[in-house]
This record gives C-alpha cells, structure tokens and sequence, in this order.
C-alpha cells in the first residue's frame, strides 16, 4: 500500500513540475521592433537586436529576457556622428561589439512590469531596474542611463555638451514560438 501511495504521489508531482515548466511561454523579436536614444546632443536608434524572451504574465517566476543590441547598428541620422558614436571615445564598437541585457527578476506593477536585470555597455556591467508595459504582444518602455555610470564618452572636449542621463525608448513587438 505504502509503494502505491508513494509511486501515485511522485506521478502527482512530475504532472505538476511538467505543467508548470510547459507554462512559459517563449517569444520570437519580430521585425518593426525599435530602440531610440535621446539627451542634449545625442539621438538616434539602435537598428539591430537579438536576443530570447521567455514571459509569462500570469506566472513571473519563469520570465527571463536575453536581448542583444549591436552596437555597429548604431544610426544618427549623421554618418560623422555615427562614425564618433562607434569609435574607441564613445561606445568602442569594435572593442565592445554589443550591449547586453539579461534579466535576474521581474514585478508586476499598477502600470505593467518591473524588470531587474544586468546591463552591460562599454565593458561595465550594472544592476539596472526597466519598467515595462506588454499589450497586443509588444513590450515597451521608456527609461533612462547614465553614459558616465558606463564610461561612454567624457566630459571635456564635445563630450561635455552630451547630456549624462540618455533616454531610451524601446518597442519590441513579439510572437509566440
């Protein structure tokens, strides 16, 4: 009796480990997706982003973001700019190819999502919090950096007239994998 019990209880629990893992849901970046930068004497948008969602609204625990943005894909508006912007005084693009966010937790909020993860830009990596909405399987936000806290740029020369705190708009539509 105790063998039946036992082997019916461990059947009840691989059920709902399976049911639990199988509630993530993953999602594939779509194209349309942007993200847009702007601060005194800096603006322009970001053209390339990769990376791997897994978001549940009705369970958080299994969210995880992965995303990738190439620094190359870099676009002012102005060849000069982004020439600069590429280059070893500002984002090193050919040092520090890439910025990468990946996600350690997520809160649900009255106005959508908290995000914390770790940013990493120019060879540093901080802990940073991203609020987020997600409606019509688009995620958006608006949040701000600070250039310095990543050591993009400098404050003399130029660099001075660029604003510290950067504005990022960001809309990553999704479809379920």
């Amino acid at each position: 009796m105790k063998k039946i019990c036992f082997i019916v209880l461990a059947g009840v629990v691989l059920l709902l480990s399976a049911f639990t893992i199988s509630k993530t849901i993953d999602w594939k970046i779509k194209d349309g997706y942007s993200i847009k930068f702007s601060g005194n004497g800096a603006e322009g948008k970001f053209e390339k982003i990769k990376g791997s969602i897994s978001f549940d609204e009705n369970d958080l625990s299994g969210s995880k973001f992965s995303l990738n943005v190439e620094v190359e894909s870099i676009a002012t508006g102005n060849w000069l700019k982004n020439r600069h912007a590429r280059g070893d005084n500002w984002f090193d693009a050919e040092k520090y190819p890439n910025i990468n966010f990946v996600s350690t937790r997520f809160t649900k909020t009255n106005n959508g999502y908290l995000v914390v993860g770790n940013l990493t830009m120019h060879g540093v990596q901080k802990e940073i919090t991203i609020p987020f909405t997600f409606v019509n399987n688009i995620f958006k936000s608006t949040f701000s950096v600070n250039r310095m806290d990543y050591k993009i740029g400098t404050m003399e020369g130029m660099s001075k007239k660029v604003s510290n705190q950067i504005k990022l708009t960001v809309s990553i539509p999704v479809t379920k994998i």
